[in-house]
């Protein structure tokens, strides 16, 4: 029977701290994408605004130019959903043939693939840019997405190659003996199997892809296909900067990575856990 002692009562204060403390930033965050530009310089960090408005999210979705939040948004969703979308299918499929493979040149190209994630990216940014340069991918929604898939991909092999370890081989030779094709094993058999790993796989990379603001400022810096991370920095200034209005573009930002969590936390955490049903 459970007993509600002075213990319990002291965790759950510490928890509450604790996720006080968690939900600070937030408010910060919230309290200045509301304050007019008149209260942003004259009221404290901390103190709420006298006069609450939503113009700072008017002004950021209305503002053309390099500053047009709304397209910045749609390449964004664009370049996050065409990564993700490369890297489930190739990672998936390379992970596969690497995780069932029993040559020695699997155990080597898995092994190169760990030593990619270890690696950064920029090391390789200067010779990336000029090869992208020479096809014409720079400042284009499809050359962003090939970049992040490339970049990408050692990370999504080396969590869909630890599932599919732990996959039991049952599954696909009772298809195999069906009459299923390797192909099709794969399709109806595996890749339903691999929904947790899927969804790991889709957070992280996503997460990683949206809010990524380097890579995006060096080949989309300047285009008409810029991101929410390189529009904002347009608010930053030199001397001074419209904190209220990058707030407000923080959490439009925020939305859609959210709702996208929200959608698929359950796999997530299923990938975290590492049960397969």
């Amino acid at each position: 029977m459970f007993r509600y002692t002075k213990m319990t009562a002291l965790r759950e204060g510490l928890v509450w701290v604790a996720a006080l403390l968690t939900l600070l930033p937030f408010y910060f965050l919230v309290i200045t994408a509301l304050k007019p530009d008149e209260e942003l310089l004259s009221t404290g960090t901390s103190a709420p605004p006298g006069r609450p408005t939503l113009e700072n999210f008017a002004e950021v979705l209305t503002q053309g130019g390099d500053n047009n939040i709304l397209m910045a948004l749609l390449n964004s969703v664009l370049i996050t959903l065409g990564s993700i979308a490369g890297l489930v299918a190739f990672g998936s499929l390379a992970a596969y043939v690497l995780a069932r493979s029993t040559a020695r040149w699997g155990s080597v190209t898995f092994y190169l693939f760990l030593i990619a994630i270890l690696l950064p990216t920029q090391l390789g940014l200067v010779p990336l840019y000029i090869g992208a340069r020479q096809l014409g991918l720079v400042g284009s929604v499809g050359g962003m997405v090939l970049l992040y898939v490339g970049t990408l991909m050692p990370l999504a092999v080396f969590l869909y190659a630890g599932f599919f370890r732990n996959l039991p081989r049952d599954y696909e030779e009772a298809a195999a003996l069906d009459g299923a094709g390797p192909g099709r094993v794969f399709l109806r058999v595996v890749l339903p199997l691999m929904a947790p790993a899927t969804g790991t796989v889709a957070i992280l990379t996503g997460l990683i892809v949206w809010n990524d603001f380097f890579t995006a400022l060096i080949f989309l810096g300047g285009s008409d296909n810029q991101t929410l991370p390189v529009s904002m920095y347009y608010y930053v200034g030199s001397l001074v900067s419209a904190w209220n209005k990058i707030f407000a573009i923080v959490i439009i930002s925020m939305v859609p990575i959210l709702a996208f969590y929200l959608f698929a936390q359950k796999r997530f955490i299923q990938g975290f856990a590492g049960g397969i049903k």
